[in-house]
């Protein structure tokens, strides 16, 4: 299992979580855990995956997840479970 950690964050609107977890399913990305808000408009998400059936390495799904975020007006990102653990340790 290779765990990941996207987080999607913008404006609130129709649609982005269906779009997020369309182009996941299609590369054989595996939600394995995730949690979203809405404050005052704001929309948040938070999904642990799993990776490790994608065809795609870490560098071509961020690119691709950093363009759906353009297409849908939201900053999406993907890091390394390892990557986002040590940016996050106290």
């Amino acid at each position: 299992m290779t765990k990941s950690i996207i987080t999607v964050v913008g404006n609130d609107q129709v649609g982005i979580i269906a779009k997020v977890c369309t182009y996941l399913a299609e590369n054989q990305v595996n939600i394995l855990d995730i949690s979203q808000t809405i404050v005052q408009g704001y929309f948040n998400m938070m999904m642990i995956t799993d990776t490790g059936k994608c065809p795609k390495g870490q560098a071509e799904l961020s690119q691709e997840l950093e363009a759906l975020g353009r297409e849908i007006g939201v900053r999406i990102h993907i890091q390394h479970e390892d990557i986002f653990n040590m940016m996050h340790r106290i």
